[in-house]
């Protein structure tokens, strides 16, 4: 009888675990964005949110990102905030429709995002609109100095206008961030690797 009372209790117990774990919307969790149906939101060094756009990331890779979450995020969880973003980011890695990815995104209303800021940056640099595109990483950087993603796009720009020394500056501020081992460093390192002049597919 005690037996029986004990196997009830464990099976009552792990029960009541699976009912407190919370449930993961489709696409959801962590992970870097991409192909393949990963999540563009990603994870952060900070509590990972399914709502939450992080680093648009290429396929296969992890978004890294620590420091405190900035004020200007309390709109993350706005259903149509993150359906309109996912938008945009395919609109820029899957379609490489910059231009209209720019629209996208500035229609979205939270152009100080970091996260948006960075992918409207990223989209200038891809037109070879660099002006602007540095315009909008320093925005990025400025709503959070710690957006590592936005210091490994602004490096490759840094590194395509010729500016070395600040590329390396910019991976520095990426190893003091997330370190040596994520890919944004990685990224960043191997571009810094190859010769003065070679052009750069990111």
């Amino acid at each position: 009888m005690i037996a029986t009372m004990i196997k009830f209790l464990a099976l009552g117990g792990a029960v009541a675990a699976l009912l407190a774990v919370p449930a993961y919307a489709a696409g959801g969790g962590g992970g870097g964005g991409g192909g393949g149906g990963s999540d563009p939101y990603g994870s952060s060094y900070s509590t990972p949110s399914t709502a939450q756009p992080a680093y648009p990331k290429r396929s296969g890779t992890k978004a890294t990102h620590r420091g405190r979450k900035p004020s200007n995020q309390s709109s993350i969880d706005d259903p149509a905030f993150a359906a309109g973003y996912r938008v945009a980011y395919d609109t820029i890695y899957e379609r490489n429709d910059y231009a209209a990815a720019i629209e996208q995104l500035k229609s979205l209303g939270h152009d100080d995002h970091p996260n948006v800021a960075n992918l409207i940056g990223y989209s200038y640099r891809k037109l070879g609109d660099y002006e602007q595109s540095q315009v909008w990483y320093q925005r990025a950087l400025k709503a959070d100095p710690n957006h590592v993603l936005t210091w490994q796009y602004y490096g490759l720009w840094q590194l395509e206008q010729g500016n070395r020394e600040q590329a390396l500056y910019h991976l520095s501020r990426i190893a003091e961030i997330c370190g040596t081992d994520c890919e944004e460093y990685k990224s960043l390192a191997a571009a810094l690797a190859k010769p003065t002049g070679t052009a750069l597919v990111y």
